[in-house]
């Protein structure tokens, strides 16, 4: 009876080990055991090494709430939400257009595709005073700093979707006498709507750092001037809450874009769309 128990516990024992290691293998377990260890090092290196001001993971914990509960910051958080928004509404309009000639008229591409190169290769912080002296120091600036930002990803992306449509949709559609625009936005664009998607992505993270460029040199509302004004005035973990808000506005936008394709796009990539 007893041997009988002494081989069933080393059994159970293993079983619970593997069902253990098999928890800590999975994405979740990893990317907290990841966050704890940088954090740690992080509160750790600047109370050893730092000067008391600078931003440390305990004290920023600690200046939440107050940040939080500040109107300003939610004033400043919605001016550079709004903007990004609007940057990215023109971008996705205008780039797919033009991506959608570019990609389809060698003549477009012959003629273009030279300066969208250039633009898109050109550093924004160059760009930022010329646009601030045609657009003013106001949000006219930053909205012009967003889209010029985002744009040009927009444009490549659908530009190498419409050239890699196969020609057999094409003459599938000529065959049955597709009208031009049902070749151009019927074939054509969702063909391309994988590129499209991909472009989006890059337009979101450039139109960020284009919002916060055109805030700390512009002045105008939001969370960069926000940030700008409170690293300035040494309240280090209130400037980092800030810094999280763009974060969280990043991820957000990226919880979005999967759940929109897994709910009207399941066939995009299904195996590689985070849960």
């Amino acid at each position: 009876m007893s041997a009988g128990r002494s081989a069933v516990v080393p059994a159970e024992l293993g079983a619970r080990v593997g069902r253990l290691a098999y928890a800590l293998r999975t994405p979740t377990v990893l990317r907290i055991v990841a966050g704890i260890v940088i954090l740690g090092g992080w509160e750790i290196g600047i109370r050893l090494f730092a000067a008391p001001f600078v931003a440390r993971p305990l004290a920023i914990a600690a200046a939440a709430p107050s940040v939080l509960g500040d109107p300003a910051f939610w004033s400043a958080t919605e001016a550079s939400v709004s903007a990004v928004l609007i940057g990215l509404l023109i971008s996705l309009v205008a780039g797919t257009l033009i991506g959608l000639m570019v990609g389809r008229l060698p003549v477009a591409d012959r003629t273009l595709g030279f300066w969208i190169n250039g633009f898109y290769t050109m550093p924004m912080v160059a760009v930022l005073p010329l646009l601030t002296v045609w657009f003013g120091y106001e949000e006219a600036s930053r909205l012009a700093t967003i889209v010029f930002a985002s744009l040009f990803s927009v444009v490549f992306n659908v530009a190498d979707g419409a050239r890699s449509v196969p020609p057999e949709y094409l003459e599938v559609g000529r065959a049955y006498r597709a009208r031009p625009r049902e070749i151009w936005f019927g074939i054509t664009l969702f063909s391309a709507l994988p590129y499209l998607i991909a472009g989006v992505r890059l337009a979101a993270g450039r139109a960020l750092i284009g919002t916060v460029l055109a805030e700390i040199f512009t002045s105008v509302n939001g969370l960069g001037l926000y940030i700008l004004a409170n690293a300035r005035s040494l309240h280090q973990n209130e400037a980092v809450v800030g810094v999280l808000m763009l974060c969280a506005f990043g991820l957000l936008f990226e919880w979005l874009m999967n759940g929109v394709l897994r709910r009207y796009f399941p066939w995009y990539r299904r195996d590689e769309i985070a849960p």
